[in-house]
């Protein structure tokens, strides 16, 4: 097989993973997200399946294999974050009743390396693993500020040291996240907060940001940065108890 070939056949694979949104998917399902004949995706699907990447039911439909799982597990373990940022989240849903989750940087996607839920019947899907545009909601605006996006709503977000969302990535749902450093200032992920709008609004910024400008303190200090460094003043200057919520200054940010 030439490499042009080779290449080819790898993008294809490929894009019958990604086509594996759904707990189980059919052939007829894939070879429509992929764009791919059904022959091809069965001649593939082989292959991933043998690689334990993908699973074949009893009823002829698709899932993701355990192989995926194990490299996520990697993915997580190459970042060193594992036995360090689900405790701290775990502190901060008992502080606030609220999802909270870790989001890195990739390309331009923001994905959820780290996830814990609130012990709530109504809380928004948000789950490991998940990827999202960087370009909506109030993780993918801390990540793109501190990765230095120029613009007047970016020096805001540098100087406050957090950024909102209100209904950008599903109307129904709320956000804020603060940035997290390594040795250097070097931007690590966003912590972020996230629930059903009507409660994160009514929290508001003087109940979320102490919280969690703490644990991202604690974590960057964790990773060898300095949280005490000037260009993170931000994180000490705290909405007083009472002020209004952040829903209530200017909209979506």
């Amino acid at each position: 097989m030439s490499d042009e070939g080779g290449v080819a056949a790898v993008e294809r694979a490929l894009s019958i993973l990604d086509a594996l949104s759904d707990e189980r998917t059919s052939l007829s399902d894939l070879s429509k997200r992929t764009g791919l004949y059904k022959s091809t995706v069965l001649r593939l699907a082989v292959s991933l399946e043998r690689f334990g990447y993908i699973q074949r039911t009893e009823d002829a439909q698709y899932r993701l294999g355990s192989k995926v799982l194990l490299l996520g597990t990697l993915y997580q373990r190459h970042f060193k974050t594992g036995d360090i940022v689900p405790p701290e989240l775990r502190k901060m849903v008992q502080e606030l009743h609220e999802g909270v989750s870790f989001y890195i940087a990739d390309g331009d996607r923001r994905v959820v390396l780290h996830r814990i839920e609130a012990p709530r019947a109504v809380r928004d899907s948000v789950h490991e693993g998940d990827r999202f545009p960087l370009t909506h909601g109030a993780s993918g605006h801390v990540l793109r500020a501190f990765n230095g996006q120029r613009g007047e709503k970016f020096d805001l977000i540098r100087e406050t040291m957090f950024a909102a969302s209100y209904g950008e990535r599903d109307p129904e749902t709320a956000a804020m996240a603060v940035p997290v450093f390594s040795h250097g200032g070097v931007l690590i992920g966003a912590l972020n907060v996230s629930g059903p709008r009507y409660r994160i609004e009514a929290l508001g910024e003087a109940k979320i940001l102490p919280v969690l400008f703490k644990h991202a303190q604690t974590l960057t200090k964790t990773f060898g940065g300095d949280p005490m460094a000037q260009a993170f003043s931000g994180w000490h200057r705290v909405p007083a108890v009472g002020a209004r919520p952040a829903a209530k200054r200017s909209g979506k940010v």
